[in-house]
């Protein structure tokens, strides 16, 4: 697997987790089976008894759909905007004023 690879199997595990409810629940499967579970195309359409091509289409639109949830609503990129907050909260516990700072901005994410 390419760096690449492995980048884009970890985000689309985070929307995953994010948008799962939004999906039926063959865009679950497929969805799960593939990036969660690390089953090939092959696999997959061999479970459903479909074309490995019907499998890679769904996981494509499926991919591309999330994408498009993400790009409304963002809620993983305001999960990572918290996550490094957090992070910089916890490497400046010492600095009492940053650490309101940071405070402050986690709180604009939510507005």
């Amino acid at each position: 697997m390419t760096q690449n690879d492995l980048i884009k199997t970890i985000r689309m595990n985070y929307l995953f987790d994010f948008y799962q409810a939004l999906l039926t629940e063959k865009q679950r499967n497929y969805l799960q089976m593939f990036y969660l579970e690390d089953y090939s195309l092959s696999e997959i359409a061999d479970t459903f008894n479909v074309s490995r091509q019907a499998v890679y289409d769904n996981i494509r639109r499926t991919g591309d759909l999330v994408e498009d949830y993400e790009t409304k609503l963002g809620l993983y990129r305001n999960f990572e905007k918290r996550k490094d907050l957090y992070d910089q909260i916890k490497q400046h516990s010492d600095n009492a004023e940053r650490v309101l700072s940071y405070i402050k901005q986690l709180e604009e994410i939510d507005e």
